[in-house]
């Protein structure tokens, strides 16, 4: 028996780094590692150890002779990356895994003195920041992130249907209470605090901001209601504070999608799954309610290429061809499409769309009966239309133009960084200028995720970008070139309270966590999120009202 990697794999190598026989690949060594679209065990050198279970994160590896029906396929997907491989060399003894951990050293000498390090944000490459700085050296922490909660990406930006991939979030959780770390939560860098004033009370401060806005289609009929951004829309369905419950109407039938990554998918998932299935996800109590009252039969996924272009992972779209109830169709109005597939080999993630239903959608009527998601490449949209809301779509090809008729456009077209307070900033890319993590002209500030490298690579990706960084701050550490603060450790305390009274801390976020699991429990689900700051900063406080809605 052997195990396999499936849908939910996050990529962070853990695995590898545990596997006493070099038997999953690529490594962070190896130059796929930073384009594969997910890892894969080699059935011929697995030892059936589980290690790699044990390790995972996100709980993405099983034995394979325990696979679901949905997850069968992925005992194949394993075998076949390595089918045209050299073969690799097995291990030399228990946990053996050179291989496994990125080449940078964080780590500083024993007799070194506690540098003061503050993170900014706390999702995926905050966390993985933390914990280097954590687990590697005697470095004293300060966690902090403008929203009243912690989990930035993985607590608002995974599908509430993957509920495997948020349990990296437990994983980050063990370091919020940890005896190195000061918690300042709702604490937001250039509203309550300046730059400045936090580089002045620590050695060093990582940003791991990420990447907010989203990227624009720049058409006619952009601004009008219905026409929204998929950021927004993850958002409202993962209960984000900046997000109003009412914010997104779902009376249309049919919804257009521009775009094909993984979040096109996640939103066209979501737009047309069984709500009493989402029912038992922690999705946002309005948009559970929303869903079940909307009118959304039909989604239409607009790539401008073709298909072997689609920016969506083979994983996630395997995942659509087992939503129950759901009928997936590709509109073959340019021929190039079904070529691409039919021509597509084994492992290209094309040849998955082979058995999808396949024929013309005249988008001028109303939905079939039934709910589906339709894929329509070589096509672009080019004008939102209406008057008082989005009505339909003008959408261009090849061989001319078509309305879509359709009550919402969600653009799902990337995701863009924003200015730091403080920091330079690259308009072009949406980044901050930097050197390894270090940033540019800035002796003692560096960043790490989305806002330090663009919005690419899934939340293990963030683990050797911040073993990036942080090797850069220690090796900054160690050669005397980091300022020294010229406040006492405990004044920065004492100065976060001064400017924002409503701070939460540790405790408060431990509150958070009781007050969520229990609102969930009373409605048999895993969890009830809180949605609004004023119900966050209350159940931080122990506040009884925060439970009982």
């Amino acid at each position: 028996m052997t195990f396999a990697i499936t849908q939910t794999c996050c990529s962070d190598a853990t695995c590898i780094a545990v596997c006493p026989v070099n038997c999953i690949h690529p490594t962070p060594q190896e130059r796929a590692f930073g384009s594969t679209e997910m890892l894969y065990i080699d059935p011929k050198s697995c030892i059936d150890c589980g290690a790699c279970a044990d390790a995972c994160p996100v709980d993405a590896i099983f034995p394979v002779d325990s696979l679901s029906t949905a997850q069968k396929e992925y005992a194949r997907l394993n075998a076949e990356y390595f089918e045209d491989q050299e073969p690799q060399p097995a291990g030399d003894g228990p946990n053996f895994h050179s291989w496994g951990e990125p080449a940078f050293d964080r780590s500083l000498p024993s007799d070194f003195a506690p540098i003061r390090v503050a993170v900014v944000g706390t999702g995926p490459a905050g966390m993985y920041a933390a914990e280097d700085l954590l687990l590697h050296t005697n470095a004293e922490v300060t966690l902090v992130d403008r929203l009243p909660v912690a989990g930035g990406l993985v607590r608002y930006g995974v599908a509430p249907d993957h509920p495997a991939t948020k349990k990296v979030g437990d994983t980050f959780g063990r370091f919020h209470s940890h005896p190195r770390v000061r918690m300042h939560l709702g604490l937001e860098v250039g509203r309550d605090i300046t730059a400045e004033e936090l580089a002045a009370h620590h050695d060093a401060v990582v940003y791991a901001v990420g990447a907010s806005a989203d990227r624009r289609l720049a058409i006619p009929g952009e601004e009008l209601p219905g026409c929204i951004s998929a950021t927004a829309f993850v958002a409202w369905y993962n209960a984000h504070p900046e997000v109003a419950p009412d914010a997104i109407d779902l009376s249309a039938e049919r919804v257009v999608v521009v775009g094909n990554g993984n979040v096109a998918l996640d939103v066209a998932r979501i737009l047309v799954a069984d709500p009493d299935t989402l029912a038992g996800t922690d999705i946002a109590d309005h948009a559970l309610t929303a869903l079940r009252a909307g009118s959304v039969r039909e989604v239409v996924l607009l790539g401008r290429r073709g298909p072997q272009d689609a920016a969506y992972t083979r994983s996630e779209l395997l995942a659509l061809k087992h939503l129950e109830g759901v009928e997936l169709v590709v509109d073959d109005h340019d021929p190039r499409t079904g070529a691409s597939i039919d021509a597509a080999g084994p492992r290209d993630k094309t040849a998955a769309l082979r058995g999808v239903t396949r024929g013309r959608v005249d988008f001028s009527l109303p939905p079939a009966p039934g709910r589906r998601i339709v894929f329509r490449f070589h096509s672009s949209a080019a004008e939102a239309l209406g008057e008082e809301r989005v009505r339909a779509v003008r959408v261009t090809t090849d061989s001319g133009e078509q309305e879509v008729v359709a009550g919402m456009l969600l653009r799902a077209v990337g995701y863009r960084g924003v200015p730091v307070a403080g920091l330079p900033f690259d308009e072009a890319t949406g980044t901050v200028p930097h050197e390894a993590g270090r940033v540019t002209g800035r002796p003692g500030t560096y960043v790490v995720g989305w806002i330090k490298r663009g919005p690419s690579g899934g939340i293990g990706a963030n683990r050797t970008c911040a073993a990036e960084t942080i090797g850069t701050l220690l090796a900054d550490a160690v050669a005397g070139s980091l300022p020294t603060p010229t406040a006492p450790p405990k004044a920065f305390h004492r100065l976060a309270r001064r400017r924002n009274r409503q701070v939460v801390d540790a405790r408060g976020l431990a509150a958070i966590e009781r007050a969520e699991l229990t609102r969930g429990r009373r409605a048999g689900r895993p969890r009830g999120k809180l949605a609004t700051v004023p119900e966050l900063l209350a159940a931080a406080k122990g506040g009884r009202w925060a439970l009982s809605r």
